[in-house]
């Protein structure tokens, strides 16, 4: 019954698919490979999460010098972006391929998307940007820089010129960017008050607990907290991702063991024949290879999961970046069967 009820736009949008494939080696879903040691803090369970995560905030906005009133906090970010498109509505426009929940999400509300293709060397195609923006007026932009499934950053002058010519919020989306060479954005947000960065603690360590947050100016950051829900994050997830954030050394660890990793992974897969590997800002690497659903599949056999990325990049999967010997037992599987594949 309730199927025939429901919103037309619903029936007709694919949901997000997150099936879990058993494997021995994980390397597709852009988790970072290692967790915390630590036990976890007590947590009073009879006792609501503090609604504001007060806490958690201040020290974010310590660690990236900007005002604890200047951040709203998700649970994960799919809920921030869940809390845009509420309060802002549409068009929603992005660039494709890339994070798939900026469309997914927009169509949930029902808002006209936007999606503009990326150029041929995977970066922001200006002029197709722009020319949408004035079509299209959209009220948000999403740009994911490093952009997911790509692992590249997008040039900066295009984000800059999308910020002066929008009359709507442009979202730059830094999911990955502790991995990246490049400079955080947050800076600019002087520059542009039309300027929001999203981050997510799920690349780092962190994904179980769901931590996702917002900077803005403090003004659209109080109206945004009108449409959050109260208590979105639990008291678990704020206290350990603090626990986590205040010592620090356990997470920036990590990501610099990820970053050698990346290195030597990619400089690997550039050395196996009919392998192309695209370099990254990111904790994964895209590679392009003829077959590339056999390969996926070869791979699968021999226990080892990357993502297939077929659906929207021609020959193209996504390798997780994993640890040293989840790498190394990869770039081996990979050797055997692009091997066997030249004997035939």
């Amino acid at each position: 019954m309730l199927k025939e009820i429901v919103k037309p736009n619903i029936r007709e949008l694919k949901a997000y698919s997150a099936v879990e494939i058993p494997c021995k080696v994980k390397l597709d879903a852009n988790e970072a490979p290692y967790g915390l040691d630590a036990a976890m803090s007590d947590v009073e369970t009879n006792r609501y999460p503090d609604p504001e995560a007060k806490a958690l905030r201040q020290h974010l906005a310590r660690m990236l010098d900007v005002g604890a009133e200047n951040i709203i906090l998700g649970n994960g970010s799919d809920e921030i972006i869940y809390h845009l498109i509420t309060a802002i509505g549409g068009p929603v426009m992005y660039p494709v391929p890339t994070f798939v929940m900026y469309g997914i999400i927009a169509q949930t509300f029902g808002v006209v998307t936007v999606p503009v293709p990326l150029s041929d060397d995977l970066d922001l195609d200006a002029g197709a940007m722009l020319e949408a923006v004035q079509k299209y007026e959209p009220k948000l932009i999403f740009l994911s820089s490093p952009n997911n499934p790509t692992g590249n950053s997008f040039n900066l002058e295009t984000i800059i010129e999308l910020l002066r010519v929008s009359r709507g919020v442009v979202v730059v989306d830094e999911a990955y960017q502790p991995y990246s060479t490049r400079p955080s954005i947050i800076p600019m947000m002087s520059q542009y008050k039309n300027l929001y960065v999203m981050r997510t603690l799920s690349k780092v360590g962190l994904a179980a607990l769901r931590v996702g947050f917002l900077i803005g100016e403090e003004e659209g950051i109080e109206e945004l907290n009108k449409v959050r829900l109260p208590y979105n994050v639990n008291t678990a997830s704020q206290r350990t991702a603090l626990m986590a954030l205040t010592d620090g050394r356990v997470i920036e660890q990590n990501i610099t063991t990820v970053i050698e990793e990346r290195q030597r992974l990619f400089e690997g897969l550039t050395r196996i024949n009919g392998v192309t590997a695209y370099p990254s800002d990111a904790n994964f690497i895209l590679i392009k290879t003829d077959n590339a659903k056999t390969l996926h599949a070869r791979l699968l056999q021999n226990g080892i999961l990357i993502k297939d990325m077929t659906s929207v990049l021609y020959g193209c999967l996504r390798i997780t970046v994993g640890r040293p010997e989840e790498n190394t037992e990869l770039l081996k599987a990979l050797e055997e069967v692009r091997g066997q594949n030249n004997e035939r």
